[in-house]
């Protein structure tokens, strides 16, 4: 019997997900701008195939490139929007969330829900939103991935720092590390974390608390070591270049919101974008410095390409 050509099988599902991959995988090192057609249409793709799929272990696969997917158009719109346009965001992330339910996947559930949380702590300031929504994604993901419950957890820490509880922002981070040491290359989001989110979020946590030295410490080196994810890069520079202005240390600050300024000038990454631009404007005091003057330059550059 010939197959129905408008059915997919599990080779068919799998090249969907091995472009939806490549797509992904541009995220760090491009403008998120110049993917989102190219993941819209993947989107779409998807959506069909997966419409047209028969019950079984194929239809599942579809379904579950198809939050993938959702989640990614979220991330994607909100990056290309500077981090602005959360009713977009969320609408798809809940899109994914919804399918993740009905899939029972409670990975791809706890995904969509950290994304979210991003969203409340990023994008609308709001820790108490935040913190809710990372909680409900550790929890969902702990029985299935330590690796994204771990990360979940770094979250949950950071909406402490935002609301300055210091000893539960100091508990969390270490239920997270010691989660995150339990995830190994087997778990179903170990493509999600790496080993210097700790760093990453531990320093922008104590940036928050006010402990400046201890975030410089930590943020320094994790930038060392971010020389692979663009966009995370230029935040870790734009958070570091803050806890050195706020030491005194101008030269240490002009040297870090160069390196941001170097990443953003071709990833346009939206978090970096919002990050640089505040450690930016707590350099007024310093605003009649040549150097200062010249990354400022810089940043007006950046704002008439963007």
């Amino acid at each position: 019997m010939t197959r129905r050509p408008d059915r997919l099988d599990l080779c068919s599902v799998a090249a969907l997900r091995t472009s939806f991959d490549d797509c992904a995988a541009r995220y760090d090192r491009v403008p998120s701008a110049g993917l989102i057609a190219e993941a819209a249409a993947q989107l779409n793709r998807i959506g069909q195939a997966a419409a047209g799929t028969a019950r079984g272990r194929v239809q599942r696969e579809a379904h579950a490139l198809y939050a993938d997917a959702c989640t990614l158009m979220g991330q994607l719109v909100w990056d290309a929007s500077q981090r602005r346009d959360h009713a977009t965001a969320r609408a798809y992330y809940e899109q994914s969330a919804r399918l993740a339910r009905h899939l029972r996947d409670a990975t791809l559930e706890a995904h969509a829900l950290l994304r979210t949380c991003y969203v409340a702590l990023y994008g609308s300031a709001d820790p108490r939103a935040g913190l809710d929504l990372a909680q409900c994604a550790a929890e969902t993901a702990a029985p299935t991935s330590p690796a994204l419950s771990g990360l979940a957890l770094l979250h949950v820490a950071e909406a402490y720092a935002m609301l300055r509880c210091t000893a539960d922002c100091e508990r969390t981070l270490g239920a997270a590390e010691r989660r995150l040491e339990r995830a190994d290359g087997t778990d179903a989001a170990a493509d999600l974390v790496s080993p210097t989110q700790f760093g990453r979020l531990a320093g922008s946590c104590y940036l928050s608390l006010g402990d400046h030295r201890r975030a410089e410490s930590l943020l320094a080196d994790t930038a060392e070591q971010l020389r692979d994810r663009r966009k995370s890069r230029a935040i870790v520079l734009g958070n570091l270049t803050l806890a050195r202005i706020r030491q005194g240390d101008l030269d240490g600050a002009l040297a870090g919101l160069t390196e941001a300024i170097d990443e953003l000038e071709t990833t346009r990454g939206g978090g970096g974008m919002n990050v640089v631009f505040g450690a930016a404007r707590e350099l007024r005091p310093w605003r009649h410095e040549p150097l200062v003057a010249e990354v400022h330059d810089r940043l007006l550059g950046l704002m008439t390409a963007a």
